[in-house]
């Protein structure tokens, strides 16, 4: 429990961890020295000049205790106070206050204190309260004795230059880390950057550099990159030829059938090749992805899901704007979101009756649902739709006409390339698919 409260402060990323990886040490090493060594050696040189102190006032009270007189006893300790440096009074004026005094920081003060009671037995009071001079009164036959003397003598000077010393030489040190600690870490975020953007479909120039183990991932993310980028050309180029090839031999058919007649059968393989064509632009469209290609643009979310729905309505699609959150800019592939947005309201449409898209723009997502009121997908079967050339036919109406199982496959790959992802669920509004493209922004 202890450990799960601290994750929630702790940096989460690499350079505050590393920051504090560094700080941390420091700091506890600081303390640890002030608080054990320090300390302590002030409190043994504080009691060393308190316990001399304490002779000279012994002289000064002894100088008293064998005068015959007060008159004597102030002649007697003129003398050596005088030579002494100690401000002696007697009697003292007015009557002395019980108790020591001193401040709560002056933790020297409390062994001054300790030190002065254990070695004289006739001290009544001593005040520390000003942080320059010692103010103590002692019992006597003729009165209590006031003496005043500085501070410095029962305590070392500056004790706080060795404190200041140590973290102004801390800080100066952990500042030179950093710096170095930042020119080591610069080329991991830059990896971090280049390999985000190309998961989301964007090539960015990268060169290797950093430490030993920071290059060689550098020069795997761009072997990997450069396979992927070789197995897309070929992919292409495949493509290229396939689409060539097949549609030429196609359209003959289409043509030679067109003059065979009106026949039910002719019509029938006329409606199969018509079919034929229809799954092979849809397997070329989802294999090419024109998207990648696409740069991203600043649009107004909110003014491009209405253009969109104004599209849908126009094709007799029975689609609605229920609501939009939040306002702002967003950089998107226009032609990628608008292909995957007519996926989904297509794929809404041909089970549903009603359908309704709404928006809410995030801090830092995008957030576009698809709800209707179909049959819905079963929770079990959800991750199952989103793969290519998937069916669910038993789970979804066939009324409205089948499809090749790639309207959801398309979405969810370019929700990947913006660095977000297509989530299904059930509509609270409708009670049938709720489909969620989150986007980052």
């Amino acid at each position: 429990m202890v450990l799960g409260l601290l994750k929630r402060f702790l940096p989460r990323g690499l350079y505050g961890r590393a920051a504090l990886i560094l700080i941390l040490p420091i700091v506890t090493i600081q303390l640890v020295v002030s608080i054990t060594f320090i300390q302590r050696h002030f409190e043994d040189v504080t009691r060393q000049m308190s316990r001399n102190l304490v002779l000279e006032i012994t002289l000064l009270a002894d100088r008293v205790a064998t005068a015959a007189d007060l008159h004597t006893a102030r002649a007697a300790l003129a003398g050596p106070a005088r030579a002494l440096a100690i401000d002696a009074v007697l009697p003292a004026p007015g009557k002395p206050t019980p108790g020591d005094r001193r401040a709560f920081y002056d933790l020297s003060g409390r062994v001054v204190i300790d030190t002065l009671h254990d070695n004289l037995a006739d001290l009544v009071a001593v005040d520390l309260s000003n942080s320059r001079r010692v103010h103590l009164v002692l019992a006597t036959r003729f009165g209590p004795l006031d003496i005043t003397f500085d501070r410095r003598r029962v305590s070392a000077t500056n004790p706080h230059q060795l404190l200041v010393l140590m973290v102004a030489t801390g800080i100066l040190m952990t500042l030179i880390a950093v710096l170095f600690l930042r020119n080591q870490l610069r080329p991991i975020r830059r990896l971090a950057h280049a390999a985000e953007a190309f998961g989301k479909g964007r090539v960015l120039p990268y060169t290797p550099t950093g430490a030993t183990e920071v290059r060689a991932a550098g020069n795997a993310f761009l072997d990997m990159r450069a396979r992927i980028e070789r197995q897309i050309e070929q992919r292409m180029l495949l493509l290229s030829g396939v689409s060539h090839d097949l549609r030429t031999p196609l359209t003959r058919l289409k043509l030679g059938l067109s003059m065979l007649g009106d026949d039910p059968d002719i019509r029938a393989m006329g409606h199969d090749i018509d079919e034929m064509q229809r799954l092979l632009d849809a397997f070329l469209a989802f294999v090419r992805d024109e998207a990648v290609a696409e740069e991203p643009e600043p649009l107004d979310p909110a003014a491009f899901l209405r253009m969109v729905v104004e599209d849908c309505r126009r094709a007799g699609q029975n689609v609605r704007l229920a609501e939009t959150c939040g306002a702002g800019s967003v950089r998107l592939r226009a032609g990628a979101i608008r292909r995957a947005l007519e996926n989904l309201v297509n794929n809404a449409c041909r089970y549903g009756s009603q359908v309704e898209i709404s928006l809410s723009v995030l801090d830092k997502s995008l957030r576009i649902s698809v709800e209707d009121d179909g049959p819905g997908i079963a929770s079990e079967r959800r991750e199952e739709a989103m793969q290519p050339f998937t069916r669910l036919d038993p789970a979804r109406n066939q009324d409205r006409g089948s499809g090749v199982g790639l309207g959801l496959a398309i979405a969810a790959d370019i929700a990947r390339q913006h660095g977000g992802s297509l989530r299904l669920g059930q509509s609270d509004r409708l009670g049938g698919l709720k489909a969620e493209l989150l986007l980052a922004r």
